[in-house]
């Protein structure tokens, strides 16, 4: 079997862990790496370990590399104007979360989408993570009866330095909201199957940056929240973010209650335990299993394996074998929830999803 062509657009961190991931794939093989910043260029081509052709514009790209699929790495409020011409040259996409930093650039790409009669995907790469995906398929199984509540917790690190301090403005990530907690808007809507109605979220920068200057701006980056979102089937979900707890034995935490049951995963650790309904004095039963990951492709990324498998789904959906399992609808309600939460946030108040368009 032919090998898939890939470039890569944006080439920075997360860029490079998508080489990296990339060269472990046997249907896969990197042809182009495209940056405007040739240090990223160097980088990239380090991480490769062989000679690759290097682009500073996409059009160039597009007009020398044969390509067959495209990762979209670039930062957030590059991704409409990268899009446009990925969309114009029929290529196999995906594009990283989040799709867009807003909801109009969102709903335009959902729109495209649609109409592209390739295989469009949007990063989620949580979705991916071994521990993450058995924990929704448990759900999905049954296994705490029908789902009442849904908590998510990520207790974590700061941001990162990105190139040129991009990920420090809420202008250019879309927010916090959008910009982290997009991945957990995502397996909500994804694990308690229904649309949200209404988002509150109290968040701040109380911690992280206050004392960065650039170019005499200051952050405006939340970084700790608590978000709780309504779902039009009953169900509710809490998000619970950290930004300054980067000591945390565990980063993710995840925990669905229903009428059976309770069920949570721990993320790095793997663990997940069952904790069924016992009658009132009798001893608690729970369960707890491990879900193992592969060192190699857990050494390959910072996101518990995920990278890899979401990529390995990805080039599934190409080869006709299964799916698109991230669509852009999924990436556009997504920033829609994130997008509610930046302004419950801001405005200290509810914000129902009617008000935003959904």
């Amino acid at each position: 079997m032919d090998k898939l062509r890939f470039g890569i657009v944006g080439v920075g961190m997360m860029g490079r862990e998508h080489i990296r991931n990339l060269k472990l794939h046997p249907e896969a093989e990197i042809v182009a790496l495209q940056d405007p910043v040739p240090e990223c260029l160097e980088r990239g081509v380090k991480q490769l370990g062989r000679p690759v052709a290097t682009y500073a514009e996409i059009p160039a790209m597009l007009a020398e590399a044969e390509l067959d699929c495209v990762l979209v790495v670039s930062p957030n409020y590059t991704h409409r104007a990268v899009l446009e011409p990925l969309f114009a040259a029929g290529l196999n996409i995906l594009c990283e979360k989040p799709l867009c930093t807003t909801i109009a650039d969102a709903r335009w790409a959902a729109e495209q989408a649609k109409a592209h009669a390739a295989v469009f995907w949007t990063g989620m790469e949580y979705r991916f993570m071994p521990p993450a995906a058995r924990f929704i398929a448990a759900i999905e199984g049954g296994e705490v009866g029908r789902l009442v509540q849904l908590s998510i917790r990520e207790h974590r690190f700061p941001f990162l330095q990105k190139v040129g301090d991009w990920n420090r403005f809420s202008r250019n990530t879309g927010g916090t909201m959008v910009e982290k907690c997009c991945h957990f808007f995502d397996l909500m809507r994804l694990i308690v199957k229904a649309e949200p109605v209404r988002v509150f979220c109290s968040g701040a920068m109380d911690v992280n940056h206050l004392d960065e200057r650039y170019d005499g701006q200051v952050p405006d980056i939340i970084d700790n929240s608590f978000t709780v979102v309504d779902f039009a089937n009953g169900v509710r979900a809490l998000l619970d973010l950290n930004m300054f707890a980067e000591g945390s034995e565990e980063q993710e935490a995840l925990t669905a209650v229903g009428d059976q049951a309770k069920l949570e995963a721990f993320i790095p650790s793997g663990d997940l335990v069952h904790s069924p309904r016992v009658p009132l004095g009798q001893p608690k039963r729970p369960v707890r299993t491990h879900v193992a990951v592969d060192p190699t492709i857990l050494a390959a990324g910072t996101h518990h394996g995920s990278t890899y498998y979401q990529i390995e789904a990805f080039i599934d959906a190409v080869r006709g074998r299964a799916p698109v399992q991230v669509t852009a609808q999924d990436g556009l309600m997504a920033v829609a929830i994130g997008v509610a939460a930046e302004t419950s946030a801001r405005e200290k108040r509810v914000v129902e999803m009617s008000e935003l368009g959904f």
